[in-house]
């Protein structure tokens, strides 16, 4: 599925459809593709009061105890499955996960969470949104 920025309502809302009250969303893209961008407007669309934000050097982010935004980036996924912050997938909201790796989607895959990726990957001034699960 291939949208402009203007169009990424689209894509937060058929997040939404997926997860109507919550779930686990893998974000993969290379840096500046937008990761942060899309859990921006997922927050916009639900009407969040908080403002979303990058949680690089925090790696969480919570909007409105709900939505928890996380950023695997810096420690990598061996480190959040080692940190306890995997605990909070258990908790009741949505999770967004930047940069998440296949050894993050094999434990998620090995304990029976249930989750969607979401690749993102820019094609000139338009995104190109691969989801999958």
């Amino acid at each position: 599925m291939i949208k402009s920025f203007e169009e990424i309502d689209d894509i937060s809302l058929e997040i939404k459809k997926i997860f109507p009250t919550g779930g686990i969303v893998l974000l993969v893209g290379d840096l500046a593709s937008g990761k942060t961008s899309l859990v921006k407007n997922f927050t916009k669309v639900l009407s969040v009061k908080d403002k979303a934000t990058s949680p690089t050097f925090s790696i969480l982010n919570i909007y409105d105890d709900f939505i928890y935004h996380y950023d695997i980036y810096n420690e990598g996924s061996d480190k959040f499955l080692a940190s306890g912050l995997l605990e909070n997938l258990e908790l009741s909201g949505y999770h967004f996960i930047e940069w998440a790796d296949e050894n993050l989607e094999k434990y998620l895959k090995s304990a029976g969470f249930k989750y969607i990726k979401i690749s993102i990957r820019p094609s000139g001034e338009k995104r190109e949104y691969r989801i999958d699960g």
